[in-house]
């Protein structure tokens, strides 16, 4: 059977737990379904076993949600999340998947870089938020999806569209970066901000 995987990241410093609820709502489940979805895969924080337990999704041993999806989630990864991100890409027996994630300019690089449909949901909680300019910006420029809390499955849907016209993100360079710009220099210019 291929496999198609669905990655959510809800991050390690300031943990989002409204994005966990609204991948494990019902609604969003039954659109994974219907869209071919066979894993949903969760980095679900502190906080996170204790919510998917309390979604009432998995049945009683803990492995598949009442819709046939396998559900599965850890707490944090030292080793980074580029694995479980790669489970997402297409390969000899998986479909390609989406990464939904939280807005931190971390995760989207990760997620870019692997060249798989990509759903960005700005944590609005949070103080001084630059993560709905990041997120609009780098989709209206093609590259990803800006998803909403309160509706998950329209971007899922779009997810499936956007895979055909995915832009592709410059290259991982190995070693130092020749420009001297880093990262903040690298996003500058993706947004279009120039001096």
């Amino acid at each position: 059977m291929v496999q198609k995987v669905c990655f959510v990241t809800i991050g390690a410093t300031a943990a989002f737990d409204q994005l966990l609820k609204a991948v494990l709502s019902s609604q969003c489940i039954q659109t994974l379904q219907a869209l071919g979805y066979t894993s949903l895969r969760l980095q679900y924080g502190k906080n996170g076993q204790k919510i998917l337990d309390e979604s009432g999704i998995v049945d009683e041993l803990g492995e598949k949600s009442q819709y046939g999806i396998e559900v599965s989630g850890f707490d944090f990864n030292t080793e980074g999340l580029g694995q479980e991100m790669w489970v997402t890409k297409a390969g000899e027996d998986r479909a390609e998947g989406v990464v939904i994630s939280h807005a931190g300019s971390g995760s989207i690089l990760d997620a870019l870089r692997i060249r798989v449909p990509l759903i960005v949901v700005p944590n609005a909680s949070l103080l001084d938020n630059h993560q709905v300019e990041l997120a609009e910006e780098l989709s209206k420029q093609g590259y990803l999806i800006h998803g909403q809390l309160d509706n998950l499955s329209n971007a899922l849907r779009e997810s499936e569209v956007h895979r055909k016209k995915l832009q592709a993100w410059p290259p991982n360079n190995r070693g130092a970066d020749p420009s001297g710009r880093g990262l903040a220099g690298v996003m500058d210019e993706e947004m279009g901000f120039y001096d």
